[in-house]
């Protein structure tokens, strides 16, 4: 079930939105100010976001920066190309004047969340209970999260990106050279074997196979 937060001060258009969501199959999430809002997203993961900009405390306008991986629907009575142009261009993912037609808002909303779909999906890579977010750059190893540097991230991204391949450690190096150009070949062993413990840690599996003279590749996991 997709989850919207409506962030808006109006009581009455809250509720409607939150009754027609509701049948639509969506969960529901609700805050009245902007400080209440930022609050409410700091304790939740909402996968789409209405939000009003004539907010107390805090515009929805000061609200949209501190929104990050989360399309946002502006639901405003402001008209104006510049302002909409401002906000979409600030990092909303749609705008909509009220009044608005609830049929439309509800193809609106499909769409955003389609997208956002679409770019996770393009975003993420899995291997079997290696899950990596590349938007937030976190691995995570049987549902627990590894806390990696900007090597190791980069290291497991690569062999992540190429499960059945053996890479070698010059195309490791050169591939790795953007995110971390002071990694060497003498390094590089070190931050294979401090990634390496860090998964068996949490896993007690081996993730990583040293192919002797050539370079390094993802260990294929029993079922």
């Amino acid at each position: 079930m997709k989850t919207i937060a409506i962030i808006d001060d109006d009581v009455y258009i809250g509720d409607m939105l939150a009754e027609v969501l509701a049948r639509e199959g969506y969960a529901i999430l609700r805050a009245y100010s902007g400080t209440e809002a930022l609050y409410l997203l700091s304790q939740n993961k909402p996968d789409l976001i209405l939000l009003d900009l004539m907010l107390p405390g805090m515009s929805g306008e000061e609200v949209l920066p501190h929104i990050e991986n989360t399309p946002v629907i502006v639901l405003s009575a402001k008209a104006d190309v510049q302002d909409k142009v401002n906000l979409l261009l600030g990092g909303a993912a749609d705008y909509i004047t009220k009044p608005f037609d609830i049929k439309e808002l509800l193809a609106r909303i499909v769409v955003q969340l389609r997208k956002a779909e679409i770019y996770a999906d393009y975003r993420t890579l899995s291997v079997g209970e290696l899950f990596l977010d590349m938007v937030s750059n976190t691995l995570t190893v049987q549902e627990q999260p590894i806390k990696l540097t900007r090597t190791e991230y980069a290291i497991i991204k690569i062999l992540m990106e190429n499960p059945r391949q053996i890479i070698s450690k010059s195309v490791l190096l050169d591939r790795i050279s953007l995110d971390t150009p002071d990694c060497t070949e003498r390094s590089l062993k070190q931050h294979i074997s401090n990634l390496r413990k860090k998964l068996q840690d949490v896993s007690g599996v081996d993730y990583i196979e040293t192919v002797w003279g050539i370079g390094f590749k993802l260990a294929e996991q029993k079922s």
